[in-house]
């Protein structure tokens, strides 16, 4: 009942915005700045904002949003960012989680890392239906976003490797299998980096590759070496 009453708080549309608008900024959100985005006054986002919170949605804290300290610097202002806990709800009750952990721990001791690849493989080809290989990291982010990654576009210069190429950087927020890949890190981050190279295609302008930053997926999207968005 707790997740149905946490998902229920998303109802009304105004608070939905807010949820909607901290959790897709991957950093810590102002009221200021999350009424302006929702276009509300900063009492009534301040309001909804606290009601996310003790929903368990969303986490607050305070920081000087000036960036100075001292006498000056203005007091602590109160920022949010997205909570870390899953909320699910399904009815009658399912528990897949225990399914896929049972299924992960099996697979990891029987050694069978290049077979669930293979199959992960499969299955991201299956998704992609015969299309081309992903043409670019726009097209990639928007087949990502549906499938629930949460994409965001990097800029080159902040961009880890990324020196010479014109093309940014899709990173992800969102690992939709992110419970059983902390149980089960190499297994299930292998098993992801194989689904995405089947759903974008390994031959084209673009490459899914390893590289998990604290907090996001474990896999990058990148220009692929040679492409025409990686040359000088």
């Amino acid at each position: 009942m707790e997740d149905i009453d946490a998902i229920a708080v998303l109802q009304d549309p105004v608070r939905r915005r807010l949820y909607e608008y901290v959790a897709a900024q991957g950093r810590e959100v102002g009221r200021n700045e999350a009424a302006e985005a929702a276009g509300v006054a900063r009492t009534l986002a301040a309001h909804h904002l606290d009601r996310l919170t003790e929903a368990g949605l969303l986490e607050s804290g305070s920081r000087r949003l000036t960036g100075r300290s001292g006498p000056g610097a203005g007091r602590p202002a109160k920022v949010y960012t997205r909570a870390r806990v899953e909320r699910s709800v399904s009815l009658p009750a399912r528990d897949y989680r225990t399914a896929a952990e049972l299924l992960a721990e099996a697979a990891e001791e029987a050694g069978l890392d290049a077979g669930l690849c293979a199959a992960a493989r499969r299955r991201g080809e299956a998704l992609r239906g015969g299309a081309a290989p992903c043409g670019g990291p726009a097209e990639a982010a928007a087949l990502l976003a549906a499938r629930g990654y949460e994409p965001h576009l990097e800029d080159v210069e902040h961009a880890e490797g990324a020196a010479g190429s014109a093309a940014p950087v899709v990173r992800m927020r969102n690992c939709p299998f992110h419970a059983v890949a902390e149980r089960f890190p190499p297994l299930v981050c292998g098993m992801n980096l194989a689904l995405l190279e089947g759903l974008l295609g390994t031959d084209g302008p673009v490459r899914a590759r390893m590289d998990p930053r604290p907090g996001e997926c474990c896999v990058v999207v990148e220009a692929a070496p040679g492409s025409k968005n990686n040359d000088d």
